[in-house]
């Protein structure tokens, strides 16, 4: 008992060294998981096959949590991304029913998204509301307005539309999905913005000394309420991707917690743009992992239980490195004087 607390001490001591030389946690997860690809291909996995699913994933969850870090700078905290992704995505699907075209569809569900952050921000930074509360509104609207809106319009809690996938209208020869480019130029810009530029220095001042950014003469209101729009946009992206890009289609439960995955991904990465999407690669590649091991071993092993991978690996990351040092007026109204 003694020998394996002496052992326990030891990997914490090793753990705090590599905090302490400020050793990126993403990167360490990511060499970690390019021993586990050793590891399957020997096992006879399709290794491309994986990492195309895990970047399939990775798409909606690093867009969301890009957003996400950049609005939480800012000093406010959304909760409702769950709520977002699935709005975004309902309604993203019948823009592009309408319409005729995938495209504008996820236009449309990403001005939605905005629209939602837009609104989030306005009750938070005017009307002062909770903005954990508000964040849960936003999802508790979702659960019911999704099946709600689907039965109204479709009879169905299942639509198929893979005539409006917007993967199939692109010239793909290594199998990319363009809003999977489009996240991570997102969060190389995002992280750009943040801390290369007077903008993003500003950002950062709402969410630690609003007072002093208001005494330089810029308004808090409008650059948290930029950052929320913009989270939202981001995020409502997302969504409408997990229906247009992804899945061909959608149900009333599309999300199926990730907006609260992406969530973990903000909080595991310190809120920086970049380690979050290298979170949200990780966790997709849980996720990718677990469908392939459902799929090759399903008369062997219990299929529900396998696709509980990433939501343990989630827990288990933000137990691990879910330290995050958030802003200090983060979640606080802020009133001028």
């Amino acid at each position: 008992m003694g020998k394996m607390c002496l052992d326990f001490k030891k990997v914490s001591k090793i753990f705090a060294h590599f905090q302490r030389k400020k050793f990126s946690v993403p990167l360490i997860g990511l060499a970690a998981i390019v021993i586990l690809l050793y590891g399957l291909e020997q096992a006879g996995l399709k290794i491309p096959s994986l990492i195309e699913m895990s970047l399939l994933v990775m798409t909606p969850l690093g867009l969301a949590a890009v957003g996400e870090s950049i609005n939480q700078k800012a000093g406010l905290i959304n909760i409702g991304l769950e709520g977002i992704f699935l709005i975004s995505a309902v309604i993203g699907v019948y823009a592009a029913v309408k319409i005729g075209s995938g495209v504008l569809g996820v236009l449309i569900g990403t001005l939605a998204g905005a629209f939602i952050g837009l609104l989030f921000a306005v009750i938070c930074v005017y009307g002062r509301a909770n903005q954990i509360v508000a964040g849960m509104g936003i999802n508790i609207i979702a659960i019911g307005f999704v099946p709600f809106f689907m039965l109204t319009v479709w009879r169905s809690w299942l639509l198929t539309i893979p005539q409006f996938q917007i993967s199939a209208l692109f010239y793909n020869p290594i199998r990319l999905q363009p809003v999977t480019v489009l996240a991570i130029i997102a969060a190389i810009l995002a992280s750009i913005l943040l801390y290369k530029t007077l903008f993003g220095l500003r950002i950062r001042a709402a969410g630690e000394k609003p007072e002093a950014v208001d005494v330089a003469g810029v308004r808090v209101d409008r650059i948290r309420l930029f950052t929320a729009t913009l989270g939202g946009a981001l995020c409502g992206l997302g969504g409408a991707f997990l229906a247009l890009g992804w899945f061909g289609g959608i149900v009333k439960e599309i999300s199926a917690g990730r907006g609260f995955i992406a969530l973990a991904c903000v909080v595991c990465a310190g809120l920086r743009p970049l380690r979050a999407l290298g979170f949200a690669f990780m966790f997709g590649f849980a996720e990718a992992l677990a469908v392939t091991i459902a799929i090759l071993y399903k008369d062997i092993l219990p299929e529900n239980f396998i696709y509980m991978i990433p939501y343990i690996v989630t827990l288990v990351a933000v137990i691990i490195v879910g330290k995050a040092m958030f802003p200090r007026a983060i979640g606080k109204p802020y009133v001028r004087e």
